[in-house]
């Protein structure tokens, strides 16, 4: 609990619990399931990576690559625990992860399919907002490289009637309020919706909210685009808005409470019965005859709700027909299932893929345990929640059997021996008080038996009862699992409610206990055919589009007996998945029952948990953190994606200890902890693992085949080094403690990746040299073309070479027509073949796929044959048993009548001799007295009634043996017809076995067909493939010669071009040369023209002067423009080349400052590097020093703990032999005693004084040794004081160099400061340096726009000067003067000079440009390497002050143990002084007992009186004496240990005289002595 919270608190909602993974639910979105986190945990192992539920879908993905095995992940927890959520993040990891063939699965179609679920699968309940109301199974098919080639969804125990009836403040599905409030006005028309109804009889209203409205209009937006992105067409969108429009109608046309006058069911508002009835394609007549008419007679009336009960819902409800409103409400529900099925095809139908599969993974979506007075509601749970809750419990159960049973189970195989606490029960007694079946539920029978069975057994049999009620239900359940059958029937798990239809249950181990109502439970019992009517009225609708999609879906099986929807899918797991399935629906006796309403709940969740057992299971719990966060009265909880407050990140502790308690989590971790949870076969392990022991492949060869795995596996975990507590070896696998595989993977990658480095060297040499050597081959074929090309040029000018060059390519022109004409010929020919050969292959696929198609239908037909074959042989072993049970019956009925035939007969023999010796009494009284007819009649009347009774007896006797003759004949035809079933069951198995032979033999042979099919079509694609690489030679030399020949024809076109672009310029020039002739001719005629002419033209000539001294002004005028641009253009190239010499001077000391930056850096850099380096060699140090202080702190913890040992051993051995002794004392004293009574009649013997002498000795003896112990004990203890004040010497060098590491690191932070500040100057500098080079470019920007000015001023000149031209040539043409032409001609060379320097100079100013930019960037450049050795020095610095945090968390774990040692050392001198405490009490003893022998020396030293006897007492008294000095050396005691003389001693000294007794004084003392709990006691002694 306290990890959970703290990482709670943390935002860490991932833990792990062994194998399994804990999410808490955070109420809030947390930005923890990006793309980038998804990115770091792909390709990890689990030990390697953070809790996370990524790290889940990581694993289950690891293991299917590496295992090939079905995996599955389960996901458990409360509603509201975020279950949907977590399934969604493990969908997208895996999708986005694996990848898929063709990019076919995307995020976004994953996104898309979780959007329409949600919309027709979820609703909002008390416990959550946005809660799944049906479970799910996503199911992801892998092909051979990983990816994911197709998927599928299964749907089950969908909460159909919340469409129509849910308990108050829920409510119904999201996609109706989506509809409603999202529909356009088109959609709105089509469907009705521009009127919506003020009530309904389902409930069903739109969202009074503006806000609720805006967000359910946006989701519907959203479903849309989602259909679309999954290719629903538009037409199906239609059908499916249809019927739910039409859903809603039937909702507002209601139906009549109790009937008309004449007792007819209709609707209550028709107009709006005729709209539903025009959306769904159908007429008013036909709807209203599908949902009122055509119902079940003996069908009983059921309450309005489940969980509670309405006007008409009280009372017993026997007998009452079905009501019209629940009529319609079975419609609008089996409308909504077929919507739902629908959806799920067409969800699936976009997710199917063609592609081969190899193994799939699962993951499992139950809704949560769902218990009302967690959220405040004080109602009973419904039926609904229940199939919930008993769904969940089934989870829990299959989690408990894979964490606890099948552990336990493979130890035990194993032979392994481990001790566990004990472990409790799974929850099976919650379980079978649900689900628990009857021996007899194959016999079809209305009795009440008394074997106990299940609550949806109890429902089915009531439910067919006549007279069957909720309560009587109830009473039978109680009397099966209630507290009145004892502790082994469940009594804690089954309690009573406070009112009759009331009743709890304890789910999770007892820890929830959820309170039921059953009020009206018995109607999901009960078929109503309005419901099976909705299929039927939607394949006939008259609308295409509706009829059309049920039309297809009624051919296909896609549903499994009304319940398990998404079976379709064409790929190999697919199939297997779906027959797993039905077989679950077809076997025994769900073979039977599969129709039941009640029962197929059970064998819905018996599908799902068959199919997920197959498979490796991860588990994930989801916990709940707080009770108030789910919401109660009305309240909605915090959705993803809003922000939630600080409160939330508060836990509710008892709420997340029940889930604990329940969920078992703590005694899962604790068999995890102690057990051994990783195992490997034998060969497994060694074929795994023995690249890690290179040298065992060594010793045994690579071909050594190995005959003892198990010895194998031995000498190869020997050879590891692993310790004997880390692993267990069994008798078929060795098992290891938790971690210790993942490091042998760990190490084996290890071992791997520097295989492959070693390989990949190899073969990179290998294909080094084989470049060298074609390199050599090269060198020597250049050589030799250079030794060809000297010889052609020899031959080069030969004629007969150039004859021959000529004439060949002519010759191989022919030939390679020749060549071309058959080549095609071939080419026809390989394409007529190809064509033969893709006909057969077609053919041959044909036949294959109908083959494959044969094969899976005789597959499928076998597998029903069998499950009926089950089916069948089970009814006959039932009805064995009945007749056993039958026989033996009538068995005890004939012993029964043997015994009654024989009272009857000693009845009639008592009878008998009662008449006659009546008849002798009434003869002897005639005899005697004649006054007897009184007697004679009395006689007469006794004889009538003997007979009577005989007579009656006989008739009943007769009676009663016709009966059992009745009942034999009955038994024996019964015998015979269960023998003619039996011999028909018989036939039948029989024909079944011929049929399945016959089935199998076909199978063989279409196999074999297959196979020889298979073979051909493989030789058929080797020849294609042969006849395609001949084809593909054929086409490359066909285009090869082609080619040639297009060159050929190129060299022969140009050529031809050649010679007529010689003959046109030869034309060209002979038209010159005339053109030529004729200008000279027209320029001789005008010459002598203008002579003629001359004083014509002065006038002309004074206009052409003057013009063109106006022309000379305005050049004039130009030059000086021209001057003063060359001007500006001179001040603007001063300017640039300043800017370039300040660019040149700034860049020149920016590389000196870098340079020196650099350096420095450099300079920190190496001297980081080499503290660094000093400090890993420090630290190093430090650690073998720790290493070495551990030792020998383990190495004293073990001195100590064996000294301790010693030290208790011996100390309790000595206090033994102590008491020992001084029991043998307390007997030498008595045995003194009877010798002084010996010695007052005889002498004394010397055998007995010397028996007392020796045992004195061995007393000295002992007492002696314990004085040596004790002070090897100090011994002990003073080197156990000088290591440990070596301890804290080195504890103090430890704290030294850390003092001495932190002040090294805040020398380097100080730098690291300076660094930054240097850094930070050089960065003003830059940017002041980019500041002025925007400034050089703005000015560089002005100049190139007064250039542009300038162009246009020199194109206008350029046009003017055209215009001069022409005027010149026309003055030239008129005999101007010749020396103002050439005065304006050198004048117009001057300005092309200046223009052509004015383009030399932009050209040098966009060079400047260029370089401006060139420099720009690597000032950019530079910048970003300052940046990125700054980032890299800020992660050098945290990783020094990490490592200098470990370095902290070591000191103070030495002084932790240090701390430790001390303490155990305190706690061993308190023993040693405890135990000195006793040895000088014992020895204090001992002088007791020694001054008693004194005194009994002393009373036989006056008693006597013989000399005999001196020499004997003196030796005793000598030896006394000796002890007594020895004991006066050691300390007083701190206790004193008095004994008392038992009463037999002191009778034996009263029997010895009273003289004897004179010497021995009575007195009286006492002692305290320290009891085992700490209390002084007081004792008193009289001696």
């Amino acid at each position: 609990m306290h990890c959970l919270r703290q990482r709670y608190g943390g935002n860490l909602i991932h833990s792990y619990a062994g194998p399994n993974m804990v999410v808490i639910n955070p109420l809030s979105t947390p930005s923890m399931y990006s793309e980038k986190v998804m990115h770091m945990f792909k390709g990890c192992r689990r030990e390697d990576s953070a809790p996370h539920i990524y790290s889940v879908a990581q694993s289950a993905y690891r293991n299917l690559l590496t295992t090939r095995q079905d995996q599955s992940v389960v996901l458990l927890g409360k509603s509201g625990s975020g279950k949907t959520t977590n399934c969604q993040h493990l969908v997208q990891y895996l999708v986005s992860i694996a990848g898929s063939t063709g990019k076919i699965f995307s995020a976004e179609k994953w996104q898309a399919v979780y959007t329409i679920l949600e919309a027709f699968g979820n609703s909002s309940t008390s416990m959550n907002t946005n809660a799944s109301r049906f479970s799910h199974v996503v199911s992801l098919d892998f092909d051979q490289a990983g990816q994911v080639a197709s998927a599928s969804i299964q749907t089950m125990l969908l909460e159909k009637l919340r469409v129509s009836r849910r308990p108050e403040a829920e409510s119904t599905f999201n996609v109706f309020y989506y509809m409603l409030a999202g529909a356009d006005s088109g959609l709105r028309t089509e469907l009705h919706f521009n009127h919506l109804a003020e009530n309904s009889a389902f409930g069903i209203l739109p969202q009074s909210k503006p806000e609720d409205k805006q967000r359910a209009s946006q989701q519907f937006t959203k479903l849309q685009a989602a259909m679309k992105v999954l290719g629903i067409s538009g037409e199906e969108q239609k059908a499916l808005w249809l019927i739910l429009g039409s859903i809603y109608h039937l909702g507002a046309a209601g139906a009549t409470k109790d009937g008309d006058e004449a007792g007819r069911r209709q609707f209550a508002r028709h107009e709006w019965a005729q709209k539903a009835a025009y959306l769904l394609g159908c007429t008013l007549e036909e709807l209203s005859s599908s949902i009122f008419k055509h119902q079940a007679k003996g069908l009983q009336h059921s309450s309005s709700f489940r969980g509670g009960s309405d006007d008409g819902g009280q009372g017993d409800g026997s007998g009452s027909k079905i009501t019209a409103l629940e009529c319609l409400e079975a419609m609008a529900s089996g409308l909504y299932s077929e919507v739902f099925t629908l959806v799920i095809s067409l969800i699936n139908r976009a997710l199917k893929s063609s592609q081969h599969s190899l193994c799939s993974l699962l993951i499992v979506d139950t809704p949560g345990f769902q218990n009302p007075r967690l959220a405040q509601q004080q109602r009973g749970a419904t039926f609904e929640e229940l199939c919930h809750n008993y769904t969940q419990e089934r989870l829990q159960t299959l989690f408990h059997e894979r964490t606890f049973v099948q552990e336990l189970e493979r130890y035990k195989e194993e032979n392994i021996e481990l001790v566990l606490d004990d472990i409790e029960s799974s929850t099976s007694l919650s379980v079978a008080a649900i689900d628990q079946a009857s021996t007899q539920a194959l016999v079809r029978t209305l009795a009440r038996t008394d074997e106990a069975r299940g609550l949806l057994w109890l429902m089915e049999e009531e439910a067919v009862q006549p007279g069957g009620s909720e309560e009587a239900m109830l009473e039978r359940l109680f009397s099966y699992y209630g507290s009145a059958q004892g502790e082994n029937k469940g009594a804690n798990l089954l309690l009573r409610g406070e009112k009759p239809h009331l009743f709890l249950l304890g789910h999770s181990h007892g820890t929830d206990w959820v309170e039921y109502n059953a009020q009206g439970w018995l109607s999901h019992a009960k078929h109503n055919p309005a419901a099976q009517n909705a299929a039927t009225l939607l394949q006939d609708s008259q609308k295409k589009n509706i009829s059309g999609l049920f039309m297809g879906r009624a051919s296909g099986a896609t549903v499994l007996s009304g319940s398990i929807a998404g079976l379709e899918g064409s790929s190999q797991l697919a199939l297997r998945r779906a027959t797993s399935m039905r077989k679950t629906f077809t076997t025994g006796v769900a073979a039977v029952k599969k129709k039941s309403l009640c029962i197929q709940v059970k064998l819905q969740v018996d599908a799902l948990i068959d199919m997920v057992r197959r498979s490796r299971v991860h588990f994930v719990h989801c916990l709940l953190p707080k009770a108030e966060a789910v919401g109660g009265g009305g309240e909605p909880r915090v959705t993803h994606g809003e922000s939630a407050d600080s409160g939330l990140m508060t836990l509710d502790v008892g709420l997340l200890r029940a889930q604990l308690r329940g969920s078992k989590l703590l005694d899962a971790l604790r068999i995890y902890r102690q057990g051994y949870p990783d195992h490997m076969v034998f060969s497994e392990f060694r074929r795994r693992f023995d690249v890690l022991t290179p040298h065992l492949t060594k010793k045994h060869g690579r071909h050594y085949i190995v005959t003892d795995e198990k010895r194998a596996v031995e000498e190869l975990l020997e050879s590891l080094e692993l310790e004997n507590s880390s692993y267990h070896m069994g008798l078929s696998r060795v098992f290891f403690r938790a971690g210790t595989l993942s490091r042998l993977e760990e190490q084996r990658d290890v071992q791997t990746r520097r295989n492959i480095s070693l390989f990949q060297a190899a073969c990179r040499g290998y294909l080094a040299r084989l470049a060298f050597k074609k390199r050599k081959i090269q060198d020597l074929a250049i050589r030799c073309i250079q030794k060809n090309i000297k010889k052609n040029r020899g031959v080069k000018h030969w004629p007969w070479w150039k004859l021959l060059t000529t004439v060949r390519p002519l010759i191989e022109v022919q030939l390679t027509e020749e060549q071309i004409r058959g080549k095609d010929e071939e080419i026809q020919q390989l394409k007529q073949k190809l064509e033969k050969v893709e006909k057969e292959r077609n053919e041959l696929r044909l036949n294959s796929d109908r083959l494959e198609s044969r094969i899976t239908e005789l597959s499928s037909e076998l597998a029903d044959e069998r499950n009926t074959g089950e089916s069948a042989s089970q009814l006959l072993e039932t009805e064995t048993s009945e007749r056993l049970r039958l026989e033996k019956d009538m068995k005890d009925l004939q012993g029964k009548f043997d015994t009654m035939k024989k009272q009857m007969e000693s009845m009639e023999m008592e009878v008998m001799e009662a008449r006659l010796i009546r008849a002798s009494e009434l003869n002897g009284e005639m005899d005697d007295d004649d006054t007897g007819g009184e007697w004679r009649l009395k006689y007469e009347r006794a004889i009538r009634e003997i007979e009577f009774t005989k007579k009656r007896m006989q008739q009943e006797f007769d009676d009663k043996l016709e009966v059992e003759q009745q009942n034999k004949r009955q038994l024996e035809r019964r015998i015979s017809d269960l023998q003619a079933d039996n011999e028909e069951s018989q036939r039948n198995i029989q024909q079944l076995k011929k049929k399945s032979q016959r089935l199998t033999a076909e199978l063989q042979d279409t196999k074999l067909h297959l196979e020889g099919q298979q073979s051909r079509n493989h030789d058929l694609e080797k020849k294609q493939r042969k006849f395609d690489s001949e084809l593909s030679a054929a086409q490359e030399e066909v285009q090869r010669e082609r080619s040639l020949k297009e060159k050929l024809a190129r060299e022969k076109d140009m050529l031809t071009g050649e010679a007529f672009s010689l003959r046109q310029q030869l034309e060209d020039k002979d038209l010159e040369v005339c053109a030529v002739n004729l200008k000279l001719d027209q320029l001789d005629a005008e010459l002598q023209d203008l002579n003629s002419q001359e004083s014509k033209d002065e006038a002309s000539l004074a206009k052409v002067r003057k013009q063109l001294r106006d022309m000379e002004a305005k050049v004039k005028d130009q030059e000086e423009e021209l001057d003063e641009q060359a001007g500006t253009i001179q001040m603007l190239e001063q300017a640039k080349l300043r800017l370039e010499m300040e660019m040149e001077r700034l860049r020149q000391t920016h590389s000196k400052e870098i340079e020196s930056k650099d350096d420095e850096v450099e300079e920190i850099r190496q001297s980081c590097s080499k503290k660094l380096k000093q400090m890993e060699v420090q630290l190093e140090e430090e650690y073998d020093e720790k290493q070495k202080v551990l030792k020998e702190k383990r190495e004293l913890e073990s001195k100590l703990l064996s000294a301790q040992d010693k030290v208790r051993s011996g100390d309790i051995e000595t206090e033994k032999r102590l008491r020992k002794d001084l029991k043998r004392t307390k007997a030498l004293l008595a045995d003194a005693q009877i010798m002084l009574d010996h010695i007052k009649n005889n002498a004394p013997s010397k055998r007995e004084i010397a028996q007392l002498k020796n045992q004195l000795e061995e007393s000295e003896f002992t007492c002696a040794a314990a004085v040596k112990a004790r002070k090897s004990m100090e011994v002990e203890i003073e080197d156990l004081h000088i290591q440990m004040e070596d301890i804290s010497k080195t504890k103090q060098a430890l704290e030294e160099q850390l003092s001495r590491l932190q002040r090294e690191k805040n020398d380097l932070q100080s730098r690291m400061e300076e660094d930054q500040e240097d850094l930070n100057e050089l960065m003003k500098k830059h940017k002041a340096a980019v500041a002025q080079s925007a400034q050089n470019l703005a000015q560089i920007s002005d100049l190139q726009a007064q250039l542009e000015e300038a162009l246009k001023e020199k194109q206008e000149i350029q046009e003017k000067m055209q215009a001069l031209q022409s005027q010149l040539e026309f003055q030239e043409q008129s005999m101007v003067e010749k020396s103002l032409v050439s005065r304006q001609e050198a004048k117009i060379r001057e300005l092309e000079t200046k223009l052509e320097f004015e383009k030399t100079q932009v050209k040098r100013l966009e060079s400047l440009v260029a370089r401006l930019k060139e420099n720009l960037e690597k000032l950019t450049e530079e910048r970003d390497q300052r940046s990125s050795s700054e980032n890299r020095e800020k992660e050098q610095n945290k990783r020094l002050q990490r490592q200098i945090r470990d370095i902290k968390e070591e000191t103070s774990e030495l002084a932790k143990k240090e701390a430790e040692a001390s303490r155990k050392k305190h706690e061993l001198e308190m023993d040693i002084e405890s135990l000195e405490a006793a040895n000088q009490s014992l020895q204090a003893d001992l002088k007791l007992a020694f001054k008693r022998i004194g005194d009994l020396q002393a009373a036989i030293e006056d008693e006597m009186e013989s000399d005999d006897n001196e020499d004997l007492i003196n030796s005793l008294q000598d030896m006394v004496t000796k002890y007594q000095k020895r004991q006066n050396r050691t300390p007083p005691g701190r206790r004193r240990y008095c004994f008392d003389r038992s009463d037999d001693e002191e009778e034996e000294e009263e029997e010895g005289g009273a003289t004897q007794g004179s010497y021995y004084s009575r007195y009286r003392y006492g002692s305290h002595v320290k009891d085992d709990d700490g209390e002084d006691r007081h004792y008193e002694t009289t001696s």
